[in-house]
């Protein structure tokens, strides 16, 4: 059995709305114009695959994974692979999107676990959250993200 004990946690807070965090998150013409990848699923329900892909012509699927837990708009949780690896069931981590409101602002809490140490995808994720979460704030709040 694979070590997967790692993990890397992220909150920020972004002046916006519990709804408008989960949306841009889940809605693919949000996601694109802050992360340049769209998560796509059918309905994001337990049970449903949803897919990462990238917002540009080739439309390259980069990750999937199933929609463990839906409740909008506090909380996502979903697992995750990269599409490559898909048919290996230890390569699968976890995402958990918690979403609370906090006065006029929201606390955003996103903790990807069951990640193995010293692995691409840990090294990857631990580069990668901060700056997608940094664009999707300023998204949220201005209007702009970063150009990834």
């Amino acid at each position: 059995m694979t070590d997967r004990s790692a993990s890397f946690i992220y909150v920020t807070f972004i002046r916006t709305t519990p709804d408008k965090v989960y949306e841009a998150i889940t809605r693919p013409d949000i996601a694109r114009r802050y992360w340049g990848h769209e998560n796509v699923s059918d309905d994001w329900r337990p049970g449903s695959d949803w897919r990462h892909v990238r917002a540009d012509e080739a439309r390259t699927v980069e990750l999937v994974g199933k929609v463990l837990e839906s409740d909008p708009p506090s909380r996502l949780v979903i697992s995750w692979a990269n599409e490559s690896q898909k048919d290996d069931a230890e390569q699968y981590s976890r995402v958990t999107f918690d979403i609370e409101k906090q006065g006029e602002m929201v606390k955003l809490t996103v903790a990807h676990e069951e990640l193995q140490p010293g692995s691409g995808m840990l090294k990857g994720i631990s580069k990668g959250w901060p700056l997608v979460l940094s664009s999707m704030k300023s998204f949220l709040e201005t209007g702009q993200g970063f150009d990834l």
